[in-house]
């Protein structure tokens, strides 16, 4: 248990360096004048806001819903799972940063990023996490 609980860890924590890394290599490119901000209301960003936001929409619920949709009994398949919901629900992160710097600053990304991230925190593996998820559920037992 200690085991995928640390692997998970990796996992957890490298989306969020991967999110740093994004943050500061466009920080130091816009405040550089490295390129051009893209327009927000032209068609590629507006295109581009789209692609992100239903990004977020569809895999952030889809990512939290994971563990409990394939109901994983084994530490190798709950490993899986697990990481793969991470690696969904925090993906918004890097995009979202990333789209905000590309288009000068536009704060509904940066509402997605941070949207990303309170999900990615609530996907952090914890023991008592991993064991509540992947003890089997009777499902006679009433539930409120």
């Amino acid at each position: 248990m200690e085991k995928t609980i640390k692997q998970l860890n990796w996992i957890y924590y490298s989306q969020m360096a991967i999110s740093l890394i994004v943050l500061t290599a466009m920080y130091y490119a816009f405040s550089k004048g490295l390129y051009e901000p893209l327009d927000r209301m032209s068609q590629t960003g507006q295109i581009v806001q789209y692609i992100i936001i239903f990004d977020a929409l569809i895999t952030i619920p889809f990512g939290l819903y994971l563990v409990k949709l394939f109901k994983p009994q084994t530490p190798k398949k709950y490993l899986k799972c697990a990481g793969a919901r991470i690696l969904l629900v925090s993906n918004a992160m890097p995009l979202g940063i990333f789209a905000f710097y590309w288009m000068g600053g536009y704060k509904s990304m940066l509402w997605v990023a941070a949207i990303a991230a309170i999900a990615w925190y609530f996907s952090k593996p914890t023991l008592r996490k991993v064991e509540l998820e992947m003890t089997p559920q009777d499902p006679n037992q009433e539930s409120y």
